[in-house]
């Protein structure tokens, strides 16, 4: 109905517009027996962000954000290490780790659809030391993600041609991603649509020409097959040893498949991320996180499997291409096939969507770093002006703050500074792995809250499955790889202080930030018993559908 339909645009405009001089009273029943009024204009102003963002958005938001580079051209150094079989069944193992998070940060969002959720429910269902912690993290994260993009643009720009200068393309990246956020949350929704459609194209391409190709649909007619999963065609496939021989080095290199799996495979964090700024976000989040993370299992699964079909762990010219870092697509397998078959023009159409691809993962990364400020600053964790808003209901200074740090880009002028924002980028890399333990620890906690204060799961706008389970088996995982991710520096004879630092940073600095937090602000840990569950800002999610929900029934 919203999709299509301009005058209920306007609608939703109005209803959700910020209300200084209104005077309304909104209730939420049915969880737990709660009634409370909200009568005040004052109650009302605790987000001004519009909700202009249609179900369509929603759901392609959360593929544009989860898929960049690393499926399209890192992920052959990661083939590399472990060969097709470990890469295959790392990236699909997990797979079940990020639907487990999905499920609990969908039953959470999808009755508290809210801005920047899952760092302002650590704050409220754990303790707001903890979420602090989550906001800063994730805020870093998304941040610094934001150069790292903008410099990996121009290096993909430089698959064609290093004529344009490097100024030049950082401040065009710049300049786009600032006309894209500064206006209404509308045209970043638009054009995170279309770009996550190129990334969507992109990979389903990939995927049917690995296996065209594979059955002969090639120049040089070559049915391979599974010929690279063949050991007797290919020495050590499909599981490749790496660091040690044997099955030691086998079991290492399944395990870096794993480690760059956790770091890759993303989604549910930026669909929640839209949920303050979701049109009908009850009816649209639920199918937006359901489809999201089905879509994103099978581009992920059907994409390791295609790279290790397409293409031999130990092909030389892919070896050579890591170690030398071809630029834009030059490293890519699927490039690197075609190249092997003698199929022209594909590189380029490849390089070209590769490009959309990374652009489309920038702007991502900015609305969510901005977005991550704006729930710190609602939640008083940072100061108040960060929660400003326009009148389009666009957190202009959280922009702002973002877009400075995408400032760092320009640091790719000078060789010496490029190899500073590596640095920088590695410090932060163990931050999506944490952001997804504290989705999954706030879960637990919101499960205890409601089981406390006897709301039943079956009164929720959406009921995830395997519950509590789920979010256990989440918690444990990502904790579990939070720690394991740098461990080769442990092994004899890779001890590196650097890749200590840069592995575990994040991980020695959340316990300071709480601990600091926790001591000067007195925080409390919050209980099953007394814990809230954001009443003021249900009921006026509430009162928007109901007045949505009316006018369409008046309208027909």
């Amino acid at each position: 109905m919203l999709d299509n339909d301009k005058s209920d645009e306007k609608i939703v405009e109005k209803l959700v517009a910020p209300t200084d001089e209104r005077s309304i009273v909104a209730t939420s029943e049915g969880e737990g027996g709660f009634h409370e009024d909200i009568s005040s204009a004052d109650a009302l102003q605790f987000d001004h962000t519009h909700r202009n963002l249609k179900n369509r958005h929603v759901q392609l938001i959360g593929i544009g954000g989860a898929i960049g580079t690393v499926l399209f051209v890192q992920i052959g150094a990661t083939l590399s290490k472990g060969g097709p079989g470990s890469l295959f069944i790392a990236f699909s193992l997990w797979c079940t780790v990020i639907i487990a998070i999905t499920n609990c940060i969908s039953e959470m969002v999808t009755w508290i659809p809210i801005s920047s959720p899952f760092i302002r429910f650590a704050d409220r269902f754990v303790d707001p030391a903890l979420g602090f912690c989550a906001g800063v993290n994730f805020f870093l994260f998304q941040a610094m993600l934001v150069p790292f993009e903008i410099v990996a643009f121009n290096v993909v720009l430089k698959f064609w041609t290093d004529q344009i200068p490097t100024a030049a393309v950082i401040a065009f990246v710049l300049f786009m991603y600032a006309m894209l956020n500064f206006f209404a949350v509308k045209y970043y929704g638009e054009s995170e649509f279309w770009l996550a459609i190129g990334k969507a194209i992109l990979i389903i391409g990939l995927i049917v020409f690995t296996f065209v190709t594979m059955c002969g649909g090639n120049p040089q007619r070559d049915v391979y097959g599974f010929r690279n999963w063949n050991s007797s065609k290919v020495t050590g496939t499909p599981f490749a040893p790496y660091i040690y021989d044997g099955a030691l080095g086998q079991f290492v290199g399944f395990l870096a498949c794993l480690i760059q799996a956790a770091w890759t495979i993303a989604g549910p964090e930026y669909v929640s991320m839209a949920a303050g700024e979701a049109q009908t976000p009850r009816h649209t989040m639920p199918k937006a996180f359901n489809s999201v993370i089905y879509r994103l299992t099978f581009f992920f699964v059907f994409g390791t499997l295609s790279v290790g079909i397409i293409l031999a762990y130990n092909d030389p010219d892919l070896l050579n291409a890591i170690s030398n870092a071809h630029p834009g697509a030059g490293s890519s397998p699927y490039v690197i096939a075609m190249v092997h078959m003698r199929i022209p023009v594909l590189p380029h159409i490849v390089n070209a969507l590769i490009l959309t691809s990374i652009f489309s993962a920038g702007n991502s990364y900015a609305f969510c770093a901005s977005r991550a400020l704006l729930g710190l600053s609602l939640e008083g964790k940072v100061p108040k002006v960060f929660s400003k808003c326009t009148k389009n209901g666009v957190p202009i200074y959280s922009v702002m703050v973002t877009l400075a740090i995408g400032l760092l880009a320009f640091l790719q002028l000078s060789n010496d500074a490029a190899v500073v924002l590596q640095w920088i980028t590695s410090l932060v890399t163990a931050s999506e792995v944490i952001n997804f333990a504290i989705i999954a620890f706030s879960y637990i906690q919101f499960y205890k809250g409601l089981k406390a204060q006897g709301i039943s799961r079956d009164t929720l706008p959406y009921k995830a499955r395997w519950q509590p389970y789920s979010a256990y088996y989440a918690f444990i995982a990502t904790a579990t790889m939070t720690f394991l991710a740098g461990y080769t520096v442990f092994l004899p004879g890779h001890w590196s202080i650097p890749d200590f630092f840069f592995s575990y940073a994040m991980v020695g600095a959340l316990p300071l930030l709480f601990v600091y937090y926790k001591l000067r602000h007195r925080s409390q840990w919050q209980t099953p018993e007394t814990m809230s569950f954001f009443e003021k800002e249900r009921a006026q999610v509430d009162r928007y559908e109901r007045e949505l929900k009316d006018n369409a029934t008046t309208k027909s």
